[in-house]
């Protein structure tokens, strides 16, 4: 069931029959981002981080940088300001699209990740504040929406399950044998019942996968430190929901807590980017089952479809109940997001203290 979309800016792109989805964006445009940004002063920082310190002083001269780093030949100066790309991932497969990726597409997308010093955080990472990563590297959010078998395959060679090598999972397994630095921390949007095969990845056969590995599959992620989001129960539009909302969005959870018992499902990503008419619904809310079962949820972070690179979880206008993300369409998408975010010195950059917030000494207006 894959939506129809709008990118930079609003330009709806059609896929096959699918609705028109138009994710609502930032609120605030990027120019008054990067005035609020350059605007900061020296103070304590939100949450478990200490002091902000800047690397310009208050009179305007330049300062040393607290840290910079080079990679591909160019030197980043610390910026904990700075935006985060949150990269959205579907289908795994034989062509790029809208809502699909190439297997070597995907590969060389970790591949230019790893080499301009990205490294993987988790949402959950994020809306903590953890970001503690080495002077010089940035944060990056891989997520992949819908379950789908192209994601997570098993193939069953003399009785024995082996991981697909060119799904999603078996490409993100092997670049962390390379490279035990890129943790296992991409974000997997789950829904237990859908078309077209999107039942914890792969249901009744479709794609030659069986019913009894779904569980299997999902507690693997959990196990390897992957983090499970909640994509709602089988992808219903939920502004359509009516009185259906709490339903649709309680049963996503209900149906991780079967396989992973007590798994704490923090992020929600909105289907088609649609939010209820009751957006508090999406955040929180509660769900009686048949059998007179209360089942409760809460949500530390909801993903939105689009709208560009995430702001600094350190920025006072981050609103975690609302990460924009960066569909990856094309072989070009992640390499133009992070030429755009350097262009314009919004690039995340970690100073390695996680006791200070680094800010930049001056910022340009990023554009989508």
């Amino acid at each position: 069931m894959l939506p129809r979309f709008t990118f930079l800016g609003c330009l709806a792109a059609s896929v096959t029959s699918a609705t028109v989805a138009c994710a609502r964006a930032d609120s605030q445009s990027t120019d008054a981002i990067a005035a609020e940004a350059a605007s900061v002063t020296s103070a304590p920082a939100p949450g478990p981080r200490g002091s902000l310190t800047s690397t310009a002083s208050d009179t305007g001269r330049a300062a040393p940088r607290p840290s910079e780093s080079s990679f591909g030949g160019r030197d980043f100066p610390a910026n904990e300001l700075g935006r985060i790309p949150v990269l959205e991932y579907h289908l795994i497969g034989d062509k790029n699209a809208t809502y699909e990726r190439t297997r070597q597409g995907l590969r060389d997308d970790l591949e230019t990740l790893y080499r301009r010093g990205y490294r993987p955080i988790s949402i959950a990472e994020m809306v903590d504040r953890k970001i503690d990563l080495p002077a010089g590297q940035s944060p990056v959010v891989l997520v992949f929406d819908d379950a789908s078998p192209s994601q997570f395959r098993y193939i069953e060679r003399n009785g024995e399950l082996e991981i697909d090598p060119n799904s999603a999972v078996g490409i993100l397994i092997d670049f962390n044998k390379k490279h035990p630095e890129w943790r296992n921390k991409t974000v997997f949007c789950l829904l237990p019942t859908a078309q077209a095969g999107r039942a914890f990845f792969g249901d009744k056969g479709i794609e030659g996968q069986k019913t009894a590995w779904r569980f299997q599959k999902v507690k693997f992620l959990a196990d390897q430190g992957f983090e499970l989001c909640n994509h709602t129960l089988y992808h219903a539009r939920l502004d359509r929901a009516g009185d259906r909302v709490q339903e649709f969005i309680a049963r996503g959870d209900l149906a991780i807590d079967s396989v992973v018992p007590g798994y704490k499902v923090r992020t929600m990503a909105l289907p088609l980017g649609m939010w209820p008419q009751n957006r508090e619904l999406a955040k929180r809310g509660s769900w009686r089952d048949p059998k007179g079962r209360t089942v409760t949820y809460s949500y530390d972070a909801i993903l939105e479809v689009t709208g560009g690179p995430a702001r600094s979880p350190f920025d006072p206008l981050f609103n975690q109940h609302s990460i924009p993300r960066v569909i990856v369409v094309g072989d070009s998408a992640v390499t133009r997001t992070l030429n755009s975010l350097e262009k314009h010195g919004q690039r995340y950059v970690s100073d390695g203290n996680p006791r200070t917030v680094a800010k930049p000494a001056q910022t340009t207006a990023l554009r989508h």
